[in-house]
């Protein structure tokens, strides 16, 4: 979490700054700040709560700090401390001369702290990242040399962290490292920037060094100096940003999700485009590289994910279950990576995520990785630190994503695993697969149908805005869909919502049933059809508020089903790919209606870089 931006050069650095952390403002919301080097003083400006507050005192004080061509800037996600404007980032030390933001978590800050304060450090926040700007200061002071400074600082923090630090003796000067946290440098003429992710500098660059862990870069405006922890120079590798500044436009939408959700028809052509040419050719998968007798051997496969990824997973296990035979285990992160793991190099491990740097989901494949196990990595960025880990690596081509709530990344990673499912298939010798080729290949026009007629969930959504509780429920290859809805409806309302599997319902769950509890079916035609529409008849038994969303036009659905959500027909084990569009509709305009802040929802950040 956290976004992190540094610029110095011969503009206004407060502009850039700003601009910086309202691209990057999805990644926290909790706090900001900038510092900047004012004629000779850093000087720190900061607000707790959502950037305009921060852009609010800049605005008082624009004259003073516009004359800085040099800064660094934060916007928090909390971890340690409350969001308070003594725990915002930018953090100095006692004298004031340092100032330094952070995007991680230092583990031993409680021993580090103990050791500057029995120096005469005093502190003035909760916060671990304080200790970064005394132990730096510390450094500084014996050293002189502030790049040796966070080099030396560098060796005794232990956990995860991306820096910047400016020093006011020092007007020209960021240094800044990481390990274990994203970071970026953008390269300009007669000026430089660095920050925790792309969108910040987009519209000032398209020329880019991606910073690995342990490495250390000193900025100027005119220099790039890189680094390891060991003082050792390293090679720098420039890179051309593959987006665009238009990527984080609204395009006349009110919202960044409503605008990512009416993308999606485009997301499904682009992950489809040169892998699906035709019904009767195979699926082209030049990313995996796994040798295809190797692959046709497979024994067993692991995905691990978190969140919305986690529910693509699922599809994705039971996709590749149905077609290869091949058993899949899907595991959340944040538990594999706690748990012994048993995985070796006949083995076959998935990583998704859509921003690449989800830190549960690294520690997961590395500790695969370290086991001999071929890792395969599905990502919205190809740049990622997850792709760099990669010894196949899918890129999904959904584009910037930048609302919080995740829409089009899900169904990009869907897409990408019907491919890698089908391509699995293939290469095992199944040949049936024609039929469900045809219907990707038409499936973003459905999208668009659904997308067209929105009126109904709009309607839907104001009928049951108000509801404080909400109950999803599917059978089968749906299951995933139910949980992803709920996920939706609860991430950006904060309607206590729940996915269940539709048998379950009596096992427990019934028991909150009544007509204050709207159940949301998932009634696709096939296979288990007959059996959601029992569970559902259950449901309806115990007076719960019944909502139908199914392709179905079978007439006793509207004796049971007091509002239905209808979708162009589409075969079951495709469904999942069609059935989350008007979810995503519903999640939407219930929090629209509600008043909720749809792109920034809450405690919630769009990259999880801690564990």
């Amino acid at each position: 979490m956290c976004g992190i931006v540094g610029y110095v050069g011969n503009k206004k650095a407060v502009d850039i700054l700003v601009d910086g952390l309202t691209s990057l403002e999805y990644r926290g919301y909790d706090s900001s700040g900038i510092a900047v080097n004012v004629e000779g003083k850093v000087e720190l400006f900061k607000a707790a709560g959502k950037l305009q507050n921060l852009k609010n005192i800049i605005e008082k004080n624009y004259s003073e700090i516009s004359k800085s061509t040099i800064g660094i800037g934060h916007i928090r996600w909390a971890t340690h401390g409350a969001p308070t404007v003594e725990n915002a980032h930018p953090h100095s030390c006692n004298c004031g001369k340092v100032a330094v933001v952070h995007n991680g978590i230092i583990e031993n800050y409680k021993e580090l702290r103990a050791k500057l304060e029995s120096k005469g450090c005093t502190f003035r926040s909760q916060t671990d990242t304080e200790t970064v700007a005394h132990l730096v200061a510390t450094k500084y002071g014996e050293t002189h040399d502030l790049t040796e400074a966070v080099r030396l600082a560098t060796k005794e923090i232990e956990g995860a962290y991306a820096l910047c630090v400016i020093h006011q003796d020092l007007p020209d000067i960021i240094v800044a490292t990481r390990r274990n946290a994203p970071l970026v440098v953008g390269l300009g003429e007669g000026e430089n920037f660095v920050a925790s992710d792309v969108p910040a500098l987009i519209q000032y660059t398209k020329k880019a060094m991606y910073i690995e862990d342990n490495q250390i870069v000193t900025l100027t405006p005119d220099s790039i100096k890189l680094i390891d922890i060991d003082n050792n120079p390293v090679e720098q590798k420039t890179e051309m940003l593959p987006w665009e500044p238009v990527a984080l436009s609204k395009m006349g939408y009110k919202h960044f999700m409503l605008k990512e959700i009416h993308e999606q028809p485009d997301v499904v052509r682009n992950v489809l485009s040169g892998k699906l040419r035709a019904i009767d050719e195979n699926v082209i998968l030049k990313e995996v590289t796994l040798d295809r007798e190797k692959l046709k051997d497979l024994s067993r496969i692991q995905i691990v994910a978190c969140g919305t990824s986690l529910h693509a997973a699922l599809v994705g296990k039971y996709l590749i279950e149905e077609f290869c035979g091949i058993p899949v285990d899907v595991e959340p992160s944040s538990e594999y990576i706690y748990r012994k793991t048993i995985t070796d190099k006949n083995t076959l491990v998935i990583g998704v995520s859509q921003s690449g740097e989800t830190a549960d989901t690294i520690t997961a494949v590395r500790q695969a990785k370290s086991k001999g196990s071929h890792i395969l990595i599905i990502t919205n960025r190809p740049d990622s630190t997850m792709a760099r880990e990669a010894d196949s690596l899918i890129p999904v081509n959904a584009g910037i994503e930048v609302s919080v709530a995740a829409t089009k990344s899900y169904i990009a990673q869907l897409i990408s695993f019907y491919l890698l499912a089908i391509y699995m298939a293939e290469v095992k010798g199944v040949t049936d697969l024609s039929d469900l080729k045809h219907e990707l290949i038409i499936l973003p026009q459905k999208i668009e149908k659904v997308l067209a007629h929105k009126e109904d969930i709009q309607k839907l959504a104001r009928k049951f805005a108000n509801f404080k509780d909400f109950i999803f429920i599917a059978r089968g290859i749906n299951f995933p869909t139910a949980l992803e809805g709920a996920l939706k409806l609860k991430e950006i309302s904060y309607i206590n919502a729940t996915g269940y599997t539709a048998g379950e319902l009596k096992h427990g769950p019934i028991a909150m049933l009544d007509d204050s509890m709207p159940v949301l079916s998932i009634l696709m035609s096939g296979k288990v059809y007959d059996k959601i529409l029992s569970n559902s008849e259950e449901a309806k038994a115990r007076n719960a508020r019944m909502i139908a969303l199914t392709d179905s036009t079978d007439t006793k659905l509207d004796e049971l089903f007091e509002c239905i959500i209808r979708v162009p027909e589409i075969s079951e084990i495709l469904s999942p790919a069609l059935a989350v569009i008007p979810l995503q509709l519903l999640a939407y305009y219930i929090s629209e209606f509600l008043g909720k802040d749809v792109d920034q929802p809450r405690n919630l950040a769009k990259s999880v870089t801690v564990e």
